[in-house]
Formats: C-alpha cells, structure tokens, sequence
C-alpha cells in the first residue's frame, strides 16, 4: 500500500504530539505541581491516531480514563487538555474535570470519564441518535480491557445490533486491568470473540502498528457509514508508564507487577519507533526531517505548558456555577 507523505507525516507528527504532551507533565506530576490522578497513554497512541485519522470532525468520540490521546487525535486543543490537567480554568472542561474528564464538542469529542464502561453506553445513545437522523455520523466508543467486566457492555452491543448502529467498540487491549493481567480475569481468547454473538463485524489488529490500525479502522468506519455497523475493534497494545502516573512504585509501594521481559518487548514496539523506522526504509522522511518534526511538536508542548501554568484557578464563589440544579 502506497500512502500520500502528507498523511504519514500527519500520522507521525499526532502521534509525537501525544507522546511528548504527556511526557512534559512527568516531572509536574512527581513534583506535585499536577494533583489530578493521570493516567498516561504512552505507548498506546497509534490506536488514537489511527482510528481518528479515519473519522471526519463531526464524527463523534467517547473516551475513558486515559483519554489524552483520544482528545488530541479528534483535534482538541493541547493547550485545552494542558490547562485541564493542571485545573485551570482556560481548561476544556473549566478546570473542574481535571486529567480523566475532558470534553471538545466542537471536534467532535463528547467527553471522557474515570467509571469503567461508564461511557459506552453515551456513545451508543450518540450513534442512534445519528442513525434516526440519517447523517452518516460514525461514534466511537474507547475503553480498555477491563470494562469486557462490566454488563453495560454487552447490553450496549445487543442494543446496537438489533438496532444496526453506526459506532465502533474500540477496545484497547493492555493486558492489565489497573494491577491485574487480562489472563487471571477471562478465559484465554481473544476480547474481540465477545461481539461474534451479535453477529457483528470483528478485528483483532495490531494496537501498535498505526498503519494497520488505519487500515482496519478505515474498513469500520466504511461498514458504519453504509448503515451495516456496528463494528468491534481489539487493539492488542501496551502502556509504557504506570496505571496512573508515570510510574507505579512510588512512595514505597510497588504495585507494577509486570515482568521486566515483557515490559522491555514491548518497549520493542513501541507504535512511534516502528513508523520512524518505516518512513527510513521507505525513504519517506529523512533523520533531519523528522528532527525538525520533534522541534516542532517539542515547542507547542512548551508552548502548551506555559500557557497552561499561568491561568488562573477557577474562583472559589464559582463553585456551583456548572452545575445543574
């Protein structure tokens, strides 16, 4: 498959931008100047970029948890997702959601959130509604391995089989659910056979190969815009910091059971090395062109924390002023 150097250069270029965004609030969160729990995606961005890639800006997206990268691929602001993280109120949520509550309307992001599943069925609602309008809109419902535990899953996949609609069930397969490897809590098969029941269309792809995940997500999106959805997606992938945090043996607890033989695997695959690496073979992009693409993306990072840093909290007499009566 020959891709256009434009599309590359934007697929690397996203996934760079989510990699290092997340990266610059390290040391902010290990020196206690960041207080919203994070839980980082990297290692898992070519999901992200991938699917996103496919969708058009009206297309609706549902996150989880670890959803920076899910926000950045639909198009939000890194500035907006910065100040968010550190609760300030130029934040996309006003400073009142912090790192697991993030929200763009405008690019199609209808919001994220901590509870497990909890969005899946929003995104469900989402894509009946585009179904009764007839739009051609597509949703996409991120959540991890772990909500496979939660009833509001398969109620979700019954419903939009029955009723045809028009969302993928991105599933991003880490192995572990917070501390617990996927192989002590489900049989041992693939996630991906939940959804054969509902006689929907099935892939189990390669979370770590952007190229791949395009490729899959391109024939979703397409069976969901000609009415014929919906689709689940298994993306098996991993990520390379803690659960939450950048690391998960702080402060005297270790609580990362990984083996370091499977961390340093998949640290091996990492998805942004193996396109870097692509682009070279092919001679697609040179070493000095993807310098200047780091330079770029590493200055709107800083760029994105100095503005976040000096906005001002939100004001103690606007506690209540989002809420609903």
């Amino acid at each position: 498959m020959t891709y256009p150097m434009d599309f590359l250069h934007d697929l690397y270029k996203t996934m760079l931008r989510i990699r290092l965004c997340e990266e610059s609030f390290v040391d902010p969160i290990l020196a206690g100047e960041v207080t919203t729990p994070c839980h980082l995606c990297s290692g898992q961005e070519a999901v992200a970029v991938g699917l996103c890639s496919v969708l058009a800006k009206d297309d609706y997206v549902f996150g989880n948890h670890r959803s920076h990268g899910h926000f950045l691929a639909k198009g939000g602001s890194m500035k907006a997702l910065a100040a968010e993280i550190y609760c300030k109120e130029a934040g996309c949520s006003r400073g009142r959601g912090g790192s697991m509550h993030l929200i763009d309307p405008e690019v199609g992001m209808l919001g994220s959130a901590p509870i497990v599943a909890g969005t899946i069925s929003l995104a469900v609602g989402a894509a009946l509604a585009a179904s009764i309008r007839k739009d051609k809109r597509v949703a996409v419902s991120f959540f991890g391995d772990g909500a496979t535990g939660e009833g509001v899953l398969y109620e979700s996949l019954n419903f939009a089989a029955l009723m045809k609609l028009p969302i993928i069930f991105a599933c991003e397969n880490n192995l572990y659910a917070t501390h617990m490897p996927v192989s002590e809590c489900r049989i041992t098969q693939p996630i991906s056979r939940i959804a054969e029941p509902y006689c929907m269309e099935v892939h189990t792809v390669d979370g770590n190969d952007v190229l791949q995940v395009y490729e899959a997500s391109r024939q979703a999106v397409a069976t969901c815009r000609k009415g014929n959805g919906p689709v689940f997606m298994e993306f098996m992938t991993y990520r390379l910091r803690g659960h939450v945090g950048p690391d998960d043996n702080v402060q005297g607890a270790h609580t990362d059971i990984r083996p370091k033989d499977e961390i340093a695997r998949w640290i091996d695959k990492d998805p942004i090395k193996r396109l870097e690496q692509y682009l070279l073979e092919h001679h697609l992009l040179a070493n000095r062109m993807l310098q200047e693409i780091k330079d770029e993306v590493t200055a709107e990072v800083q760029d994105a924390q100095n503005f976040a840093k000096m906005q001002p909290s939100p004001k103690r007499e606007d506690l209540t002023k989002y809420v609903f009566a």
